[in-house]
């Protein structure tokens, strides 16, 4: 039965304390990334306090799913970093206390944080996401003098639009003005070209004032009191300056609502599975109605009636009807005649299938969106627990508290994540991969992380040891490390130097044997390397009766023996005789002919190399039994 004990309150403590920090830390960072985003929105526009204070209060709500996540992976990294740090993970655990049974009360903490997440993304998060649209598109229609792209026409302003060519930021003039006017209907359409404008807004922020400068006004004069009127089809006028005056609302004005019924982010999971429902059955319809529209559809064939072509399809006789021999025997105006209408009903068709292919896939994306939200709520509530799962084990992995190491480790994993979760979404909402494949990605790629993290932090193994990832690719480099012997200050027993230079003198004629009967410069037996390995105890020998000597000398005084101690190299006693220690690796490895030619020059150069250390160990070992003589003479 679970029960909360005194170190469960200890550790909440800990953590809430963390977490409260750690979750407006994260939202602040988002935030200025998203006001980043939409700086371009915010300045200039003349917003007033209480629209910029609705804009950071929906943003925030809309960000909070997306910072509850990091806040738990920083604030329990902390939290068990603190710990370790402390040693007080080391006395929780000699307590007989399990890492699992630390966690216990922050995993049920988590819980209650993912469901909270949840919360806020079916109820909260949808409420705050349409506010945020509204406001957006609000912001982005007031002083749309200072929207205007440039190379692209703009339709911000209502029944114009505008075409300009460069803009200068810093004085607002507009160049190479083009705009097309549509007043009333098509007939009283209007085109202006000009060399250079400016736009602004009245004083009333009622209308904008357009001023230009050397152009020409295009205008269509087919109006009603003109419909009979055949002399003048247009009016065209040439200006040095001229002021145009547009009705447009500046102020703030809040977008309507309804037009912001598709964004699947608006919405509660209750509403979008009704709006997929909806949605499907209203593209289906539409799917079904261009399938019985494509059946029913006749082409008539050149020379033949409809009747005859009907009768064709109901006797079964359209396989005997030969196009190609009523083509051959036609005239040929009548030959172009039948290419230019068959190529235009083609050119028709085609037109008619790209028409009808944007609208479904239009019907499809705007239903994968909504499917990928769905999946989207439930997706980030489960990362909040994944997160814990990593922050946690890697605090009691690594034992560094405070800002600096957390923090670093913190953001790697966020950015790792939000890589996977945005590739995902991508794709998905591209049709490139199922929804569930890609929404799915980030927790299948973490899930099994967090899992290894938790099993070597329940075992105490230490992932992040620096020295044992150094050893290893010191090891797979073929790399190895340079004795240091060093004279000791306190020295209990002196070395045995008659011994040891009688055993230095052994090791000598021995490696002068071995290296005689392995011939350690020729290339390795290809046969016996890769597919009858036999062990090569006989330099294992001889490295452990060199380290036993070198141990009982380094208790010497001498300061000529120390020297030539560190002379003597470490021995890499099975690098020179197989690859790999399990003989179906060394068969896989020769079966793979590039990776088995690798290892093979690899074994080789560390033959040459065992070659190179058995000289410098002859050698060595003649220098100090010369000097264990000199010592025994001199006494």
């Amino acid at each position: 039965m679970f029960r909360i004990k005194k170190l469960d309150i200890f550790i909440i403590r800990q953590f809430a304390l963390l977490f409260v920090g750690t979750f407006f830390i994260s939202l602040f960072v988002l935030m200025m990334q998203m006001v980043w985003k939409f700086i371009d929105m915010l300045i200039g526009k003349g917003l007033s306090m209480e629209v910029l204070a609705q804009f950071f209060g929906y943003m925030s709500l809309m960000l909070v799913p997306q910072a509850l996540p990091l806040a738990i992976l920083l604030s329990s990294l902390i939290t068990f970093g603190n710990l370790g740090e402390s040693s007080e993970l080391t006395a929780i655990k000699s307590a007989g206390i399990s890492l699992m049974q630390t966690f216990r009360s922050l995993i049920v903490t988590s819980v209650a944080i993912a469901l909270i997440s949840f919360y806020f993304q079916n109820n909260v998060g949808p409420e705050a996401n349409m506010k945020m649209a509204q406001l957006m598109i609000s912001m982005k229609q007031k002083s749309p003098e200072l929207e205007i792209p440039e190379g692209i026409f703009y339709d911000g302003i209502p029944s114009s639009n505008l075409y300009v060519q460069k803009k200068d930021l810093e004085t607002g003039k507009l160049y190479g003005i083009m705009i097309y006017r549509m007043t009333g209907s098509y007939e009283d359409q209007a085109i202006i070209l000009a060399d250079s404008g400016m736009l602004q807004s009245t004083a009333d922020k009622k209308h904008l004032k357009l001023s230009l400068w050397s152009g020409e006004w295009f205008e269509n004069m087919q109006s009603q009191e003109l419909a009979n009127s055949a002399a003048v089809p247009y009016r065209r006028e040439s200006f040095t300056a001229k002021q145009i005056v547009l009705d447009y609302d500046a102020d703030f004005n809040l977008t309507d609502a309804n037009a912001l019924s598709a964004n699947a982010k608006g919405k509660s999971i209750k509403q979008i599975h009704k709006d997929i429902d909806s949605l499907s059955a209203v593209y289906d319809s539409i799917g079904r109605s261009y399938l019985a529209e494509a059946r029913n559809r006749i082409y008539l064939i050149p020379h033949s009636t409809k009747a005859d072509s009907l009768a064709a399809i109901k006797a079964g006789h359209t396989a005997a009807f030969n196009v190609d021999s009523v083509y051959a025997k036609s005239s040929p105006d009548q030959r172009r005649h039948a290419s230019s209408v068959a190529f235009n009903k083609v050119q028709e068709q085609l037109s008619d299938l790209e028409f009808k292919a944007l609208i479904t896939s239009d019907g499809d994306k705007l239903i994968r969106q909504h499917k990928i939200e769905a999946i989207r709520k439930f997706i980030t509530a489960l990362i909040c627990i994944i997160f814990f799962f990593i922050g946690a084990p890697l605090g009691a992995i690594i034992r560094k508290g405070g800002l600096g190491v957390p923090v670093i480790i913190s953001v790697l994993v966020f950015i790792f994540y939000y890589i996977l979760e945005n590739t995902g979404y991508r794709m998905s909402r591209g049709g490139m991969w199922p929804i569930w494949f890609g929404m799915s990605l980030a927790p299948v790629v973490l899930i099994p992380l967090a899992a290894f993290f938790t099993y070597k932090a329940n075992n105490d193994s230490m992932v992040f040891n620096i020295d044992f990832y150094r050893n290893l690719g010191m090891k797979l480099m073929g790399l190895r490390q340079k004795r240091h012997v060093s004279g000791k200050e306190v020295i209990i027993n002196d070395p045995d130097y008659t011994k040891d230079a009688e055993q230095l003198e052994a090791i000598t004629a021995q490696t002068r044997e071995y290296e005689k009967a392995h011939r350690l410069k020729t290339p390795p037996n290809v046969v016996k390397t890769f597919f009858r390995y036999e062990p090569d105890h006989h330099i294992e020998a001889i490295s452990e009766q060199l380290e036993a000597v070198i141990n009982d000398l380094a208790n010497t005084r001498d300061k000529a023996v120390l020297s030539q101690l560190n002379h003597y190299p470490v021995l890499a006693v099975k690098a020179h005789t197989r690859p790999f220690e399990r003989q179906w690796m060394n068969t896989v490895a020769a079966i793979v002919v590039p990776v088995g030619l690798f290892l093979y020059l690899r074994m080789w150069r560390f033959r040459l190399r065992l070659s190179k250390d058995l000289h410098t160990i002859q050698r060595t070992n003649d220098n100090i039994v010369k000097i264990i003589n000199n010592i025994h003479t001199n006494k």
